[in-house]
């Protein structure tokens, strides 16, 4: 399984130690950044980046996510399909968003947790496999009916839209001069 891991500046020293704790542990982490601390850097960036990773390969890999409140990067990262990301600031919340939700990106608010229990919160969501139970399936499946049904709802509704403006450009041509 390979880890990708993201923050913003807010994020970036957890980031760093999250990530040599995960290597020395033996996992196999790919950092997409920020590879630098940039006091003018933006979570949204590092967020897409590891959620488009995630949505891709959603069965194999892992995310984890930093900024200030954890609160920007989870927001971002439920935009993709197929992520599952649950901001979480105890090692038992991770536990219950792996066990029962299959989460697969975990978002952390540096401002919230220190390194040691961001690190506890880490291992336990990595070690803790989903149950499988019925009704945790159940409940993924209806999550991801709701994700379909709003995706074939937003390209209704840019359909609609591009339709709006082609009629408004059409009633704003200037009048043919022949």
């Amino acid at each position: 399984m390979l880890i990708y891991i993201g923050a913003d500046h807010r994020g970036f020293e957890l980031k760093e130690y999250l990530k040599n704790a995960l290597k020395s542990m033996g996992y196999s982490v790919s950092d997409v950044g920020n590879d630098h601390y940039d006091e003018t850097d933006d979570y949204p960036d590092f967020a897409k980046a590891v959620a488009k990773k995630i949505s891709i390969d959603y069965e194999n890999s892992r995310g984890i996510l930093i900024c200030g409140s954890g609160a920007g990067v989870d927001i971002v990262a439920n935009k993709f399909p197929n992520v599952r990301s649950a901001l979480v600031m105890t090692a038992d919340q991770a536990f219950d968003s792996r066990n029962d939700d299959d989460v697969n990106i975990l978002s952390l608010g540096a401002n919230y947790v220190d390194a040691e229990a961001a690190k506890k919160i880490v291992i336990t969501w990595l070690q803790t496999p989903f149950a499988e139970d019925e009704r945790f399936r159940r409940r993924i499946k209806k999550i991801s009916q709701i994700e379909l049904e709003l995706s074939e709802s937003t390209r209704k509704d840019i359909r609609g839209y591009e339709e709006l403006e082609k009629q408004r450009t059409d009633e704003i041509k200037p009048p043919s001069w022949s």
